[in-house]
């Protein structure tokens, strides 16, 4: 049996933070559901660690696990705050509309909940990668 390094478990966190990235284009370019303003916060956060992740596969370079942190655990804690504000249905923005709107839900879970996931997969493979 094969037993995961630092390199898959880098490239596995590149392969969930490229899953969200095109989730997330695939919402707003496909389906033309417009982002909110905690929206574009998740997707600053998420989007820089395709590259970064995925060069750190290459080299099998765990060592980046600092630089994926700084993105991923602001990011997952946007995405939490985000999702809690949709269960309570209370809090407001500015951009594309309210962040307490649920635009599209998938096995239950909306787009602020399935962030909060990929975010937290990352930060695993990351952890799992040192």
């Amino acid at each position: 049996m094969h037993r995961f390094g630092s390199r898959e478990w880098l490239a596995l966190g590149t392969l969930l933070a490229a899953v969200a990235t095109a989730g997330s284009l695939y919402f707003s370019e496909v389906l033309g559901l417009v982002p909110c303003e905690l929206c574009w916060y998740q997707r600053i956060f998420m989007y820089p660690l395709v590259p970064i992740l995925g060069i750190a596969a290459l080299e099998g370079n765990p060592r980046i696990a600092p630089t994926a942190m700084a993105l991923a655990i602001p990011g997952a804690t946007v995405a939490a705050y985000h999702s809690a504000i949709q269960r309570v249905g209370e809090g407001a923005c500015t951009v594309g509309g309210g962040c307490t709107t649920i635009q599209y839900e998938l096995l239950g879970l909306s787009i602020p909940n399935m962030a909060l996931t990929a975010f937290l997969l990352v930060i695993g493979a990351v952890l799992a990668a040192r």
